[in-house]
Formats: structure tokens, sequence, C-alpha cells
């Protein structure tokens, strides 16, 4: 395919680093035609001003059907019940949205909220904001975290959330002016929706001056968003070191789908120049204490931990193969012998350390690694070079050994498709390969596929399957709906037998996976399929407590770290914090302090920044009441929408144990052996087909223990439904929520 903004790309060459950056944007007629090409629909005028004590205790609605622009105030119940973050996502969406509503129908919102102690410069990691809205994959709410600096400069523009409501007739893009107090809702007919372009575009656009884009943000999702469920959302910062845009993604749950089915091309922020007093804290000199105490543990000690400064999450690529949990063939197999080809020294010499690569203020974990440099090998913007925010682990892991692709310039080109084009990469990364085992085993085949032969390792399949996506044809389209309707798909169309898809189909409530494998982790297996939002690590990942660490030997003590971690993730994303600081740096004596897994000096250090901005002193108990009331409430927002009951907590077998005789020959010892330790029985006195279906039995029974032990911890009955109980011990006993759940426990 042409790309059709091939004007565009000679002078924007979108991070192309030999490249001055006013050297690339000098063409300005061009800019200045697709500026004057805008018509406005609506302005607004507001008082920008900066947050006390974390809060600005307003919002802004608008609704880009009526093109209505108000503020929305923010309670002390707001603060109190729901924090920030998701939890003022969840309660906006609660009240915008009926039992009945669908993801695109024009009352769903998209809600981006930064959460109070969001934007401190001080301390690492603080850079996060929360979407929220109804997923069109799941049909129940998804949140989504991401960095980058809109988040923090919506709210110094005095605003502690974003929701939009509706849906335009109109291509439009919302801009807010948090310098001037302005608020346009403009029509944009001739942008191009890719995220790289778009981005650098409207930053050269609305900035006023080279010293102004730092404080420019765009949010875009790309033209695969137009043709797919799965699209996701790009949020940009200005990186002055490389003189070009980057990009950070809010990737689960298609909220780049719903976004561009508003026909929102991008929003776009102005914020004010930051300083680091711009929250105003109650005790500025605590958040500062204690921002130097973990700047100087991550310089001397990240080198000799995780080394995220110079590979990011990446660097764990090589250990998870180590450990038999680094997904290969869609989560066949746990290792592979070319994981070295995508493993982090490849990394480290790909991705430009020269420069440090924050995507907040003061971020000294510096994991937003970019690979500069890469020339594309495919499709419209073919022949370019560019530069890949990435890859993440979850990139090198999902793109790469997932799918057999052991080649890392192929991963960073799938890396930058994704981004581009707005896909989220962990999602593509197990469609791929759900199809491509499909295509093994004979579910598939080239007639089927339009001719593409999606083999293991195949790379420009994949991209051309990405590519069709993105245009909206061919095979892509019927994969862009995700795995859990192409399962039904394929055995609506005989292709397969329905059971088996259903083993190897790696999703649940509709999302896919993320890239661990969880066969030996009864924790990790709970940990993905209870969710609320579906199979994400971001709300516990314990594999290596529960497989590699044996630190949670019972049932009781796998649904402690199943109530704890998810709250104490929860809390992360009600803040407006990055969870990357808490656990991949450690101080040097934390072996020696009680349950050093949970990291408590840096929990210790959470505590004491929360105390120091709001000026109230909280308990972990707190900490994990403040999360738990969002945790249940969100629980109840599913079960409202249709979901959020035992049966949607199910996982599929493929998470628990083998599904095919290859699978378990690959590990033939280890399960053979746990046959006779955990089963009591003599596998040499059974066939294969009898070893596989006694592993179901007893892994499948294992997980409903799980299931038993975690709703009682959780307050939840053996539905999974919350207690009026622990509803009110709570106190989000409000009457709404109540009628959602008295129906069940009758």
């Amino acid at each position: 395919m042409s790309n059709p903004y091939a004007g565009l790309t000679d002078y924007l060459a979108f991070h192309r680093v030999e490249t001055n950056y006013q050297q690339r944007t000098e063409n300005r007629l061009d800019i200045s035609k697709l500026r004057s090409a805008h018509n406005l629909l609506k302005e607004s005028t507001f008082t920008p001003k900066l947050p006390e004590k974390g809060y600005c205790h307003r919002g802004l609605y608008i609704n880009i059907n009526t093109l209505e622009v108000k503020e929305q105030p923010v309670t002390q119940e707001m603060k109190d019940i729901f924090i920030g973050g998701r939890g003022f996502g969840l309660w906006q969406l609660w009240h915008a949205v009926t039992p009945s509503t669908k993801w695109n129908d024009p009352e769903n919102e998209i809600v981006i909220s930064p959460g109070p102690l969001s934007g401190i410069t001080q301390y690492p990691g603080s850079g996060k904001s929360i979407v929220v809205s109804i997923s069109p994959q799941t049909d129940i709410p998804i949140d989504s975290n991401v960095g980058g600096y809109f988040g923090p400069l919506l709210k110094f523009s005095g605003y502690d959330f974003l929701e939009i409501q509706g849906k335009s007739e109109k291509e439009i893009i919302i801009f807010i002016d948090g310098q001037k107090g302005i608020i346009k809702i403009e029509e944009c007919p001739l942008e191009p929706l890719d995220s790289h372009i778009l981005a650098e575009v409207l930053t050269e656009m609305y900035a006023e001056g080279e010293g102004d884009r730092t404080n420019i943000s765009v949010v875009s999702a790309g033209s695969a968003a137009d043709n797919s469920l799965i699209g996701m959302l790009n949020f940009s910062w200005f990186d002055k070191r490389r003189g070009c845009i980057r990009l950070k993604q809010a990737g689960r749950g298609g909220i780049g789908t719903v976004f561009r089915d508003k026909r929102i091309k991008a929003i776009v922020i102005r914020g004010p120049e930051v300083k680091g007093d711009h929250n105003h804290p109650v005790d500025f000199e605590t958040i500062a204490k204690t921002g130097i105490k973990l700047h100087k543990e991550l310089r001397a000690l990240d080198p000799s931990q995780c080394v995220m400064r110079r590979n990011g999450t990446a660097h764990i690529v090589e250990i998870m193969d180590a450990y038999d949990l680094l997904p290969v063939h869609n989560f066949q197999y746990g290792s592979h012998p070319e994981t070295h080809k995508i493993a982090s020294y490849i990394w480290d010499l790909r991705c430009t350390q020269r420069t440090s690569d924050g995507c907040w203020y003061g971020c000294s974990m510096s994991c937003a690694k970019g690979a500069d440099g890469l020339t594309l090998r495919t499709g419209p913007y073919k022949g370019d070079v560019v530069t890949v925010d990435g890859p993440e682990y979850e990139n090198a892991a999902g793109l790469g050994s997932n799918a057999g692709i052991f080649d890392a310039e192929a991963v960073l080109e799938l890396n930058f498709y994704c981004d581009t084009y707005g896909i989220c990469t962990i999602t593509w990364g197990t469609i791929c390969a759900f199809v491509m085992e499909c295509y093994q085993r004979g579910i598939l085949n080239k007639e089927r596929t339009g001719g593409l032969e999606l083999t293991w390792g195949n790379w420009t399949a994949d991209l051309e399957l990405m590519h069709q996506m993105a245009r909206g044809e061919g095979f892509g389209k019927i994969v862009g709906l995700g795995v859990h309707k192409m399962k039904h798909i394929f055995a609506e169309r005989g292709w397969g037998d329905p059971k088996l898809l259903d083993d190897i189909g790696m999703e649940n409530k509709g999302l896919e996976y993320s890239q661990y494998l969880s066969k030996e982790s009864l924790a990790q297996q709970g940990g993905y399929a209870m969710t609320n939002k579906g199979p994400q690590h971001d709300e516990a990942w314990l594999i290596f407590m529960d497989m590699v660490n044996k630190q949670l030997p019972t049932f009781e003590d796998k649904a402690e770290a199943l109530y704890y971690f998810p709250l104490w993730r929860t809390w992360f994303g009600l803040n407006g914090w990055c969870k990357l600081p808490w656990n991949d740096v450690s101080p040097k004596d934390n072996h020696l302090r009680h349950e050093p897994h949970k990291i408590p000096e840096h929990v210790e250090n959470y505590l004491a920044m929360h105390g120091a901005m709001l000026g109230t002193h909280i308990t972990v108990e707190d900490m994990l009441n403040q999360s738990a009331r969002v945790y249940n409430f969100q629980r109840i927002f599913n079960i409202r929408m249709g979901k959020g009951l035992r049966i949607h907590d199910r996982a599929p077998y493929r998470s628990m144990g083998p599904v095919s005789k290859e699978e378990y020959t690959s590990r033939e010892d280890r399960y053979d052996q746990q046959i006779r330790d955990e089963m009591g029985q003599d596998p040499a006195k059974m066939s294969l087909e009898e070893r596989m279906a006694l592993h179901r039995t007893w892994r499948t029974d294992r997980y409903e223990k799980l299931t038993d032990a975690v709703y009682k911890r959780r307050g939840w009955t053996s539905n999974g439904v919350p207690t009026i109980d622990r509803i009110k011990e709570l106190g989000i006993d409000f009457p709404e929520v109540l009628d959602v759940v008295k129906p069940l426990l009758s």
C-alpha cells in the first residue's frame, strides 16, 4: 500500500535521529495547510489553576455530540472513597452508562484521570494516569494505565479528570490550552491517523515556539483502531534530547477503538511549564527527601539488580526463559534455544544508551527505552528510519517468542507498527500466537487466511496481517476481533473443535493474556483470571513468589497474596504512580525486613509521600481499604454490566496445564513426578492420554479450591459477589450499588 502522507513523512521523518527537529518541520506550508482546513466547532474558556494538596477539585466534561463543555465538581466524598485515577474514572463512568450500554453507544465515555500524587517530579514513576471506558473486547469497564505527559499536564492545567461522552459526526481534535484557559473542539479533515506522524504534526501545530514543545502532549490512536476491537491510545511527550516525539500506551481493552468510534482524531493539551512544587503539597520537604533516597538507590543498586536504566523491562527475557516462564508458541512452552537472539544484551546494544529515558520529569529509573535508527522493511512507511519506544518485556515476549519470532529487528518493526497503528502489543502478541497455533493444527490454512502462511516465526506474514487489519482488509479484519470472538467464528465455520479452541485460546472475560507462562503457578493463574478487567499482570504478578521462591505453599497463603497485591497495585492506579520503582529496585537490607517480597521500605515511602501531599497520615491497612473500596466497586460494576461472577473467572486450560501431547512430553519428567508426589499414583501404569486427563482433573480442581479461598478472603460469596456486610464495611453501600448485588444474594 502506498503511503498517502508521503509528503508529510518526507519532512517529518518521525524519529529520524540524524536529522534536526527544526529541519524536519521547516516546511510550514504543509502544517499551515492542515491547520487552515480546521473548522472551529466550539470554543470555551476556563480559569487555569494549579492543584492544592494534589487536587484541583474539578473535572472537565466534554460532550462531542452536543458540544457541551462544563466543569464537574470533585467532592470530598469522591476524594474519600474513590481517591483519583481509576477510582474517579469508574465513578464518572458508572453515572454515564446503564446496564445495557454497549461500547459503541454514545453514552459510553472515555475518562482520563491522573490521581492526587501524579506529577510529582521528585520521586521516580509519578507521571501515570488511568484511562477508563466500557471495553469493546470485554463489554465491562476497562482500566489502562499510561505514562507520558498528558495526565500531569491536565492536572496542572486545572483538572482532576477529563470525561468525554457522545459521538461526533465529524473528525475532531479537542485542544485544551492550560496556559491561556481555552478549550477548542475543531473539525480536522486532513491530518493522518497514525500516531507517529499525527503526534508530531500536532505538537508543532499547537506549540507556541520551540521551547513550548515540552508543554504539549497528544492523545491519539491510529488506523488499526478504526478497523479492529483492539485499538489502544498513544500518549505523547517531546523528547528534547532526541528532538522528537515519544509515545507511551494505554493499551488494554480496546479504548483506542472507542476513541476512533467517537471520531476523535486527537486530544491535545498545552500545559504550563512544569515546576517541582506544582502539586502544592502540605510537606514538600518530606517528598523531596524521600525522592532523593530512592534516586540514590537507583544509581547505586540498579546496575546489579534489574538494570532498568539500560534495558527497561526487557531485562527479564532470559530470566523468564531460564525458569520455563517465557511464552513460546502460544504459551505451549516456557523456553526456546533461540531466546538469546531477543535477550537483554541484544536490547542493551540496540537501545540508545547516551540519553536519559524517563517518560516523566524526574524519573531516574529511566526505563522508557528507545531503539533509534530502525529502517522499516514493510508497510506504508517502508524505508523510513524510525525510533521504536521499547521493546518492553511484554513486547519482546508477545511479539517475539510467543509467535516463534527470534529476529530482533522484526520484533522492533512489529512494535513500531503496533504503536503507530494504535494496536495493543500484548493483545496482538497473544492473538497472533493463537492464530499461528490454529495454523499449526490445521484449524487454519492458506485458503482460510487469504494466502498468509501463518507459521511459527514468519514475521513477514505477521506484519502483513497487521497491515491488513490497519487497512480493514482480508483475514486481518477477523483477527482484529480478538481471540474470544475468533474462537466462536472458527467453531461456527466448522474449522476446529470448540473444546480445543477454548483450551488454547488465551483469553478471559474477552481480554487476551499478558506474556507469562502460568502453568506451574497456581497463584498466577488466579492472578490472571480473577482480575476485574481480564488477565493483565498489573494486578497480581506472583509467579516468582509462588513457583520459584515457594513462599505461598497453601491455598490460604495464595489467597492472602491475591488479596494484598491486587489492592496494593490498585493503589498505584488511584494515585498516579508507576509500580516499577516499588519493586524493580530494592534496598540493600530488604532481605532482612519482615515480608521482604512487599519491599516494605518502599511501601513506607509511598505512605509518607501520601501524607506529605494531603496532610493526613495513613497506615498500610488504610491504604488497603482505600483500594478495596474501588476494587469491590469495580467488581459490582462488572456485575451490573453482565459479568463479574464465578463463571467469568474461569481460566483457559492452557494457562493451567498441558493441552497437547507435545506440551506434556516436553516436560514429561516434571508432570510424571507430580503424578507420583501430588496425586499418589504411578504414571508408569498409565497411557499418555490417561496421565494428561489426570493432570487436567487435578489442576482444575486446585483452581476451584483456590477460587473458594480467594473469594472468602475478599469477603465475597462463593459466586464471587461482594457481600452486603463487606460493601457496608467499605462505605460503598450506595442504594444503586446495593440494587445490583441484592438479587444475587437472596
